[in-house]
């Protein structure tokens, strides 16, 4: 199989190495003076990196996901699936694809659950859009763990998405959290508890977290404008903590989701 990529970046690079392990010939393109990985044959332009391809990955920002696309369109041959792996809006890949599709050209839309180091090309992956089951078709054979959700573009970007409010939402906690902990000399004790809880945490505690803040918003809000004043006394700008307490001030009123049985 010949597959070209369009971004030799980090998550490129890896995947282009796992790529050429699994016997593949690779070309690839990126405008960047970033290093060619071993056994990928660069080209100075996106036409040339194309031809003959039979898959070209697109691992690219959002901002560069339309540039990538049409960089190469009139050169892509009629055979090959494009599958865009950067994480854009789902509005996004439905535009990428209307515009292959006025092409005639196949489209994936993949997001990646997992992180690309440590995994390369074998981080797990939804796909969905017109060419989700011949992407499929074409990685599961190299050991990629990839699931097809749908037929329709941005399908896959909206599950990834929903998924990172919450996963990079944590992120941003933890940290404001330990910064406020640092100025109060109280980092080991609180890395500690959040690993304690972390490690403890299973899908009781999460419905928990859920039903509870329906039940006692009101002391949840109380405690957490509490909070909010702690930072500020710390001298730390309490802008996930700020956040959580407007969230709070609306669950009277708006409710809290319902948690699916399970």
């Amino acid at each position: 199989m010949h597959v070209t990529l369009f971004g030799l970046g980090e998550a490129g690079s890896l995947f282009a190495a796992d790529l050429v392990a699994a016997g593949c010939r690779v070309s690839g393109y990126d405008p960047a003076p970033v290093p060619t990985p071993r056994g990928v044959v660069r080209h100075s332009q996106p036409d040339a990196a194309v031809s003959d391809a039979d898959l070209i990955l697109a691992l690219t920002p959002q901002a560069d996901a339309r540039r990538a696309l049409t960089q190469a369109l009139d050169a892509l041959p009629a055979s090959a699936l494009y599958a865009d792996l950067s994480t854009s809006a789902p509005a996004v890949k439905r535009d990428l694809a209307a515009i292959a599709d006025g092409r005639g050209v196949c489209f994936a839309d993949v997001a990646l659950l997992s992180i690309v180091p440590g995994n390369g090309m074998r981080a797990s992956a939804l796909v969905s859009g017109p060419g989700a089951a011949r992407y499929v078709a074409l990685m599961r054979p190299l050991g990629v763990p990839v699931e097809a959700i749908g037929t329709h573009a941005g399908e896959a970007a909206t599950r990834k998405l929903l998924r990172s409010v919450m996963m990079k939402g944590l992120a941003a906690l933890v940290i404001e959290a330990m910064r406020a902990a640092e100025v109060a000399d109280l980092s080991d004790w609180l890395w500690g508890n959040l690993v304690d809880e972390v490690t403890a945490a299973d899908e009781a505690m999460l419905a928990r977290l859920v039903r509870g803040t329906g039940t006692h918003s009101v002391r949840r809000l109380h405690e957490m404008e509490a909070c909010e004043a702690l930072l500020d006394d710390l001298g730390i700008d309490p802008v996930m903590t700020h956040s959580t307490v407007e969230s709070l001030r609306r669950i009277p009123e708006e409710g809290v989701p319902a948690v699916p049985s399970g």
